[in-house]
């Protein structure tokens, strides 16, 4: 089959490798119709390329249809219409139980000290293959799918895999109050749709941004929007815009690779070029986060207000301003979306309408031949690229 394979640092092929097999009974291959390129492969592409192995095939945000299931999967059939949650979780263990799906303690990472393996991200996350792919083999497929009707395109559902539940947790993890205000660092993929859920959930959305094509798209749908690059101080810009008092919650949809980070951008790049197992060894122990949105949200939210981390962070040793975080009373909640523990809510937002936009949220869709240049224009922010996706 052919497949996205990851060489090394900025360099991913489109490569002919073995069809996928069942391995396991509780296994299922999928046959993919479309997969997308996520902000977080970007990493991949750049910052973690030391847990990279050449030969890894990469994606997370994949759907399609069944072709063959393990005995052990009994609620799946050949012909099914699925998307794939980025995580692989079991659904029966302890953390399955709290909808901590990502914590799954059947398929946690134990050896790299981390938790749910995840489809083609990295050593740290098990080093499953992905599924920016042709065929896709789904471990623990009992539970890792999410069955979507036939009928609509699959534009309808195949932000299931990671976009809608990870912009829906990073609302709910910002505890918006009703009727409130929420400042929404990042318009690509993640931010955008968060805006766009906080915004459909009645609150005030001020979004943060430096990218011009990114800026007017949220403004087309109604988000009232700051342009970093007027600004020499978004902070103050939030706290004026609401009573001086900053907004009741923060949304960080940025992460690690942050602009205006200057120092940590040196010291991952320089990480980059270390020999892979001291460069593992440094990132694990001593890394450090471009931390300029994480700052400024914690400058931007009001006293008693939260912070939601969606934007990926990777660092051991980021300095925080504890005694703002502890003096200002500030939450702070984060981590990797819980797929499946949103999907009831978010459905019916997909089967009854589309007030999200879901169906013309791509800016571009190209087969899996040209998912090299998908990269590059993604990674660069050139021809307006925000979301794409890939059709095998």
């Amino acid at each position: 089959m052919k497949a996205l394979v990851w060489h090394g640092k900025r360099d991913v092929r489109v490569d002919n490798v073995p069809d996928p097999t069942i391995q396991e009974p509780t296994d299922a291959i999928v046959r993919i119709t479309t997969t997308a390129i996520c902000g977080s492969d970007l990493h991949l592409y750049e910052v973690l390329t030391p847990f990279m192995e050449e030969g890894d095939i990469i994606g997370h945000e994949p759907m399609g249809i069944v072709e063959e299931v393990g005995p052990g999967v009994t609620n799946l059939s050949p012909g099914d219409r699925v998307v794939m949650p980025f995580q692989i979780s079991c659904g029966h263990c302890f953390m399955c139980d709290q909808g901590l799906q990502t914590q799954c303690e059947t398929t946690q990472v134990r050896d790299q000290g981390m938790g749910a393996a995840l489809f083609g991200y990295t050593k740290l996350y098990g080093e499953v293959a992905g599924g920016q792919a042709e065929y896709l083999r789904v471990p623990q497929a009992q539970y890792t799918h999410i069955k979507v009707p036939e009928g609509p395109p699959d534009e309808r559902f195949v932000y299931l895999s990671d976009v809608l539940p990870t912009s829906w947790q990073a609302v709910a993890y910002a505890d918006i109050p009703e009727g409130g205000s929420v400042a929404n660092f990042g318009l690509g993929p993640i931010g955008d749709m968060s805006s766009r859920i906080a915004k459909h959930l009645g609150c005030r959305v001020i979004a943060v941004d430096i990218v011009p094509e990114r800026i007017e798209r949220a403004r087309r749908n109604g988000i009232e929007v700051l342009d970093a690059n007027d600004h020499d101080d978004i902070p103050e810009a939030i706290k004026e815009m609401t009573d001086g008092r900053g907004a009741d919650s923060v949304i960080d949809a940025v992460g690690m690779e942050a602009h205006g980070s200057p120092a940590a951008g040196l010291a991952q790049q320089m990480a980059g070029i270390l020999p892979d197992a001291v460069s593992q060894r440094v990132m694990n122990e001593a890394g450090t986060d471009r931390l300029n949105v994480l700052y400024q949200a914690i400058h931007a939210v009001r006293r008693g207000g939260t912070i939601s981390l969606s934007g990926v962070y990777g660092g051991q040793a980021d300095p925080l301003p504890m005694l703002t975080l502890f003096d200002k009373q500030i939450q702070l909640r984060m981590g990797q979306a819980n797929v499946k523990r949103w999907v009831d809510d978010i459905m019916p937002l997909l089967t009854d309408g589309d007030p999200l936009g879901v169906e013309s949220f791509a800016t571009h869709r190209m087969p899996l031949d040209e998912a090299p240049h998908g990269y590059e224009i993604f990674q660069k922010k050139e021809d307006g690229a925000i979301k794409v996706l890939l059709e095998p």
